[in-house]
């Protein structure tokens, strides 16, 4: 059996035959399906059917408490029914949190007095359900039964000896963060992170779910492409597209998909896992899988030079010479989020962007990260951008008003960052016109080991190629001519996001009245106006500027146009 079980619940078992620990904290997915390889054979069940049938099926007697069902007997209720203080209950088991959870250590008392005395030992287990709910985070007002509930917990992991008496104590939490301090803090106690499911249990999963969802996964109804060996899905295939994902998410859609009498294909893929991915992740995340590549950035030679290098590198395991993460600093308008987007495309991975991770609960944001960071841990490969850097990333001093949340999640997402486990997995994009204003210790080697800065462009000719291209994607290409005669009304230190809006009003004109794209680029070019003062442009080049890893990512215009009085 224990060849079957995944990482941690292979640490769970480790810990406690070791006797290193007898209480667990376990938190994560802990709400998804569990793949269960039993004798029977596979099965899918809740983390709590887990336990019981995977992990505890020795103990003789298993008690659990929620607040919703209170305290209950899950196995060995004749067992526990010789207890004589069950007498003092009248037949009832409590349902408030601190009188179960001193029921709970009344017995557990009592089966190691049995074993002290030479009575016949009971082997006594503890599940503790939704933990997050009556052991939360401590609130600003002092809260005597909350500090009881903790304090007995806590007594329960700080106890060396329960593997010995044959006990054990489990916590479920959907998060750490949104645990006691006392409880979640504790040294003796084992924090176990359930992640998601990686391709094999996903692919397990699918194997289990295939008889009951033949439409979907049949093998009559699938797709050639999605078929593997005599004419079978091919699971590991499918499982190997859709990391990231909840086993109930893909068993809600897989059903949905079966009463509709539709099929999985090999379309469907992307956008399942997509859909899959963000409806695990809430509002925390944007999925994106780009369709564009860093061909389709204009211009920008050296950049896309080294950044293609880095891919190439990429796809060649050859991790040990990737950067952690990379910083697109420049003015605001030049590209930077299209640019990360390009780079995905490139590199053939998602990228996940952060969205509303900061909430007003205490405990919520840290607790919102755990789940963004588990999140990319089972995705593989991955980009995480974070545009506006300087505004998302937190500050390690906290604010007046935030209650310590922005210095938190500065020191979790640094953590993350610099994790070198994550090198080769998870790359880090940053963006922002002010870079000076994010934390110097986010920017440092380890976590943004190439920053690149991305200048408006530098002649006029630079700016001509960048609005003939723009004009071309909408249909009103320019031919040498007309671009040799527009070309000295093209504004220096033109942006992609100034050149993007002169190109809509020139496809705009040609249909409102002027039909010659030439003409209709005249006329938007004639009436421009910079849409961000040149003097702020040019304090955020120079900012860009000073900020570049490497001097040739500095054209000589810029470095002539910054050096002027």
């Amino acid at each position: 059996m224990a060849n079957h079980l995944p990482q941690w619940a292979t640490e769970i078992v480790a810990r406690y035959e070791s006797g290193a620990a007898g209480q667990f904290i376990l938190h994560g997915n802990v709400a998804d399906r569990m793949l269960m390889q039993l004798a029977d054979g596979p099965r899918l069940g809740r983390l709590n059917d887990y336990l019981l049938d995977v992990l505890l099926p020795r103990f003789q007697v298993v008690l659990s408490y929620d607040p919703g069902f209170g305290l209950r007997v899950e196995r060995g209720q004749e067992t526990f029914a010789t207890w004589p203080a069950l007498k003092e209950l009248g037949g009832e088991m409590p349902s408030l949190p601190l009188p179960a959870v001193r029921v709970l250590a009344r017995y557990l008392q009592f089966a190691r007095n049995l074993r002290a005395v030479g009575a016949k030992p009971v082997t006594v287990a503890v599940v503790l359900r939704d933990a997050q709910l009556y052991v939360p985070v401590l609130p600003q007002t002092l809260n005597h039964e909350l500090s009881a509930i903790a304090s007995i917990i806590r007594s329960w992991g700080s106890d060396t000896t329960m593997a010995a008496q044959g006990q054990a104590v489990f916590l479920i939490a959907d998060r750490l963060n949104t645990l006691h301090p006392l409880v979640a803090d504790n040294p003796r106690a084992a924090d176990i992170e359930i992640p998601l499911p990686d391709a094999n249990e996903l692919a397990g999963a699918l194997q289990v779910l295939a008889p009951e969802c033949p439409k979907a996964l049949g093998a009559a109804a699938e797709p050639a492409t999605l078929m593997g060996e005599g004419s079978k899905p091919d699971f590991s295939r499918i499982a190997s597209r859709l990391t990231g994902t909840s086993i109930a998410a893909l068993e809600a859609f897989l059903r949905r998909h079966n009463h509709a009498g539709k099929a999985l294909g090999e379309a469907d893929l992307g956008e399942l896992r997509k859909a899959l991915v963000e409806r695990d992740a809430g509002d925390l995340i944007d999925f994106i899988e780009p369709d564009r590549t860093l061909d389709d950035v204009i211009g920008l030679t050296g950049v896309k030079a080294r950044l293609k290098q880095d891919l190439a590198l990429w796809q060649q395991d050859e991790t040990a010479a990737l950067p952690m993460g990379y910083l697109f600093c420049g003015p605001v308008g030049t590209g930077k989020t299209y640019l990360a987007e390009c780079l995905a495309g490139e590199a053939g991975v998602p990228v996940v962007v952060l969205r509303n991770f900061r909430d007003r609960w205490v405990g919520s944001t840290e607790a919102n990260l755990e789940k963004i960071f588990a999140l990319l841990h089972a995705l593989g490969r991955c980009i995480v951008f974070v545009d506006e850097a300087d505004q998302a990333l937190g500050k390690r001093a906290a604010g007046s008003g935030d209650s310590g949340v922005s210095s938190r999640v500065y020191s979790m997402l640094a953590a993350e960052m610099s994790n070198t486990r994550n090198r080769g997995k998870i790359l880090w994009v940053l963006a922002s016109s002010r870079p000076d204003l994010i934390e110097v210790d986010l920017k440092r080697p380890g976590r943004i080991d190439v920053k690149v800065p991305i200048f408006p462009t530098a002649t006029a000719e630079e700016g001509m190629i960048l609005l003939g291209a723009l004009c071309k994607r909408r249909g009103i290409p320019l031919d040498d001519a007309a671009k040799a005669a527009l070309l000295p009304l093209v504004p220096k230190w033109l942006t992609p996001g100034a050149a993007e809006a002169l190109a809509v009003k020139a496809y705009r004109l040609t249909k409102t009245g002027t039909p010659d794209p030439a003409a209709a680029l005249r006329a938007s070019l004639d009436g421009y106006l910079p849409p961000v003062d040149p003097a702020i442009i040019r304090a955020q080049m120079q900012i860009a500027a000073e900020e570049a890893t490497d001097a040739e990512f500095v054209p000589q215009e810029v470095r002539a146009y910054l050096a002027e009085p």
